[in-house]
């Protein structure tokens, strides 16, 4: 089988099946150890807290509901990071709005500590309405208030003691300890709205972007311009902001994943991930063999 020659190559994660691996911790073993010896960079899981029950919801339109199993993100990647020695735990995406912002600096600080630096923090600001309110947060001023929790987030893991006053965060003289490996952690964001778009290009160490069309479109194309020119704004580098590209198995085009990487390498991918989920795929068996089939397919 072909395979593609990069002048850098990118790095290669796999994203854990979370509603459909089950609840056996020796499952997720399996699971977890097999994708770190196939020689995966990373392994990214997406984030839910509270499922919504759509028969009393007859107009939910929701991807998630209570039907869903979601393991706690954090948690588990603490699990993972007992397990495992090399690859990178990446939240894709931690809904960081409808979280207390110091608990998540405390957190995610103890987990790069366990994990030996490897943690990547993915965050966005959710779409679900009904999750927010359950978990006592406000839906409605999450764009805004994720700018101040990363600014709060970036003091608490670079400073032994923090003060700030911001809108919604008001620190006196505290601080993490022990502070993380990493200082700061890296910040990635998920999603595609414009607003995010410029948020990325403001403060952002990269980009997740889960779409799952196989090659790049005129609407991706826009969105990188806006990275590019948000960076600059903010005299940044946009050679320095990463780019994570979400594949599909149910998506899968009829000649493979080699012309889809390639093009998502010359639009400028650093990261390319493999969703196992969704494809009529009935044991972890056979997720594994998905992910060796593209790890085998695109790298040499």
């Amino acid at each position: 089988m072909d395979t593609l020659n990069y002048a850098s190559k990118p790095k290669i994660g796999a994203v854990f099946p979370q509603t459909e691996i089950g609840e056996n911790p020796e499952d997720i073993k399996e699971y977890v150890l097999a994708v770190e010896s196939m020689g995966f960079d990373h392994i990214l899981i997406y984030d839910h807290v509270l499922g919504a029950d759509i028969e009393r919801r007859p107009n939910w339109t929701g991807a998630y509901d209570l039907d869903h199993p979601f393991h706690e993100i954090l948690v588990l990647f603490g699990f993972i990071a007992a397990l495992t020695s090399t690859i990178e735990l990446t939240t894709g995406i931690l809904v960081l709005p409808q979280r207390d912002t110091g608990l998540v600096a405390k957190q995610a600080a103890e987990l790069d500590i366990l994990s030996n630096g490897r943690l990547r923090l993915g965050v966005g600001i959710g779409w679900n309405d009904v999750e927010f309110e359950a978990l006592n947060s406000n839906f409605y001023d999450r764009g805004a208030r994720i700018e101040e929790q990363i600014s709060v987030l970036r003091e608490l893991w670079t400073n032994e003691l923090v003060s700030y006053e911001g809108k919604w965060h008001q620190l006196n003289d505290v601080g993490l300890n022990p502070l993380p490996t990493q200082r700061p952690i890296p910040v990635w964001f998920g999603g595609e709205a414009d607003q995010v778009m410029n948020r990325i290009g403001e403060m952002g160490d990269g980009w997740i972007y889960p779409n799952s069309a196989p090659f790049p479109e005129k609407k991706s194309k826009e969105m990188l311009d806006l990275i590019k020119n948000s960076a600059k704004r903010f005299n940044r580098s946009a050679d320095a902001i990463g780019i994570e590209k979400i594949f599909s198995v149910s998506e899968k085009p009829k000649d493979g994943w080699k012309y889809p990487v390639q093009s998502w390498l010359e639009f400028g991918a650093t990261h390319l991930s493999l969703n196992t989920m969704d494809a009529n795929l009935p044991s972890i068996k056979d997720h594994l063999k998905a992910l060796e089939f593209f790890i085998n397919e695109i790298i040499q």
